[in-house]
């Protein structure tokens, strides 16, 4: 390890792997909400958070447990999952009249079709405007289960009409 007067300690959630400061710098000159997702084995948990000096501030939140409610009770860390995680989000969100928002996946690789953007349809499909390329999002079937099995995506269709009545 480097030593001496000259050398400077990154900051520690870079020294950690957890922030990028150079996108997070980015995001936030886009001065609209950060829709931050974050996507685990078993669980998906989006967050609407909005810049302050004093600290961010989380608008609206969501969790893939919160599909047990409406009657999922499949895995809350598929694409179907996120799917309707990021469709709950997006109805909360233009309830409290938020219009649009920049996706923040954080630390995670971009890749196509993966339950990041499987979130961002869910987001964009509830009246959130997102930028976002077509070519990363998950085919139709994918996104309500179809390639896990029909029960999956009769389900799916259910709980989004139930959303949608709400």
């Amino acid at each position: 390890m480097a030593t001496g007067p000259r050398y400077k300690v990154p900051f520690r959630r870079r020294r950690e792997g957890r922030t990028d400061y150079r996108q997070r710098a980015r995001l936030l000159r886009a001065r609209v909400p950060r829709a931050v997702v974050r996507v685990s084995l078993r669980n998906v948990s989006i967050q609407l958070i909005d810049y302050d000096p004093k600290g961010d501030k989380v608008l609206v939140t969501a969790h893939s447990r919160e599909l047990a409610e409406m009657g999922w009770d499949k895995a809350c860390g598929n694409l179907p999952a996120a799917y309707l995680t990021g469709y709950l989000i997006g109805k909360r969100a233009k309830g409290k009249g938020i219009d649009s928002a920049v996706l923040d996946i954080g630390l995670k690789v971009p890749a196509k079709g993966s339950c990041v953007f499987a979130a961002l349809k869910g987001m964009v499909d509830a009246g959130v405007d997102i930028p976002h390329g077509e070519e990363v999002i998950p085919s139709q079937d994918r996104l309500v289960g179809k390639h896990i099995g029909d029960d999956v995506a009769k389900l799916v269709n259910d709980i989004k009409t139930r959303m949608e009545a709400d």
